[in-house]
């Protein structure tokens, strides 16, 4: 069985260059970009991907949603397997894809897609034959920990580490995905989904951005509350549904989140059996991803990998997980549910009861309205 790559950017050149290395050959690759060290192996032309009967296994690293969904759909009905890095289509078509795949006898991957190099999803996957999973969190996205890493160790603003950030590579030129959570959301939503056994979308993930964070905040978490801060995904269990969320959140100095630095990834799942597993790493990254990629199309190769089954019994609803909040704002507010305020300059400095994740998110719009600045961070006991 042979393999083909859609896309040959920094994840496809990466898997193409593991696969390679290691004798498994990739016949073609999907590109309109001359690329010349792949001679004859180069083509733009899909059809030479689906019509090959010797390609077994196509592996998506375009990104994005449009050309890659039709592609994928594509292999599949053509009877080859698909493995895929690819967060954003996965997340928003994972039930169709997944059905598509047990139709036509074939086998869906997407271990690179939440995680990158970190064996996250092929793990968790793995902990929910034999476990109840009850909860998953962790640190999902590098650009945002690098960020929160440096405000806290040199005492730096948002946008100063923003703008280091992007000189080194780490956020994009408009950085909205990573600090305003929709990476981190895919990834919870795949990662709930596989969790738990269900479908979750990324509509269903509620989100509270990063860009909002300030040095005052910093001091005051640090120094007042004498907790630190981290940019979290969450998905959580509750008797008839499944809370997911992702939210700046304040933890204990001795957290293993808190100890993760610079652009490292940790997410954690939580079972019944096995209690906590966590696992760390570079979440992104050229052969970091790739070589989740290429263990997928290996795993398909060899014969190891199963289509896991899906059975939607759990709906997505933020009102069955409660938690207490620090808020920092300059509006004239005050709720039932607020319990410590402090008032220093202009800013409002408050901790409030536990609330559910939903009414916080609904009360923040107000907020928001009186003051776009806000910041909002839950509390992790």
């Amino acid at each position: 069985m042979k393999t083909a790559i859609l896309g040959f950017g920094v994840v496809g050149s990466g898997a193409f260059e593991i696969l390679e290395k290691h004798g498994y050959e990739v016949k073609r690759v999907l590109d309109i970009r001359p690329h010349d060290e792949l001679g004859d192996k180069l083509t733009a032309n899909y059809d030479d991907i689906l019509n090959d009967k010797e390609i077994g296994v196509v592996a998506e690293a375009i990104g994005g949603l449009e050309p890659a969904h039709t592609f994928v759909v594509k292999a599949l009905k053509a009877g080859k397997s698909v493995v895929s890095s690819n967060k954003h289509l996965i997340c928003t078509y994972y039930d169709e894809l997944h059905a598509l795949a047990c139709e036509n006898g074939v086998t869906l991957r997407f271990t690179s897609s939440a995680g990158g190099g970190i064996p996250w999803l092929y793990n968790l996957r793995r902990s929910t034959r034999c476990d109840d999973i009850y909860k998953i969190m962790g640190i999902m996205n590098g650009t945002t920990n690098f960020i929160l890493d440096a405000m806290i160790s040199n005492g730096s603003d948002f946008d100063e580490v923003l703008a280091e950030a992007q000189r080194l590579g780490y956020a994009e030129a408009n950085p909205s995905a990573d600090i305003d959570g929709l990476d981190t959301a895919r990834k919870t939503a795949i990662s709930s989904s596989i969790a738990f056994n269900t479908i979750i979308k990324e509509e269903n993930v509620d989100i509270f951005s990063l860009r909002y964070i300030k040095k005052a905040d910093i001091d005051y978490i640090t120094s007042k509350l004498g907790k630190t801060v981290r940019y979290l995904g969450f998905g959580i269990k509750n008797e008839n549904s499944v809370s997911a969320f992702v939210e700046p959140t304040l933890l204990d100095s001795g957290a293993l989140e808190s100890n993760v630095n610079k652009n490292n990834n940790m997410i954690s799942l939580f079972g019944e059996g096995v209690g906590r597993l966590s696992f760390y790493g570079q979440g992104a990254g050229k052969y970091p991803t790739g070589n989740s990629l290429a263990q997928d199309v290996i795993d398909i190769i060899e014969g190891k990998a199963e289509q896991s089954d899906v059975c939607v019994t759990l709906k997505a609803c933020n009102d069955g997980c409660e938690r207490a909040y620090y808020i920092r704002t300059s509006a004239d507010v005050n709720y039932d549910f607020f319990d410590k305020v402090e008032v220093i300059g202009e800013n409002k400095f408050i901790t409030t009861k536990k609330i559910t994740v939903s009414k916080m998110h609904s009360v923040a719009k107000e907020i928001y309205a009186l003051d776009d600045s806000a910041f909002f961070a839950g509390i992790e006991e």
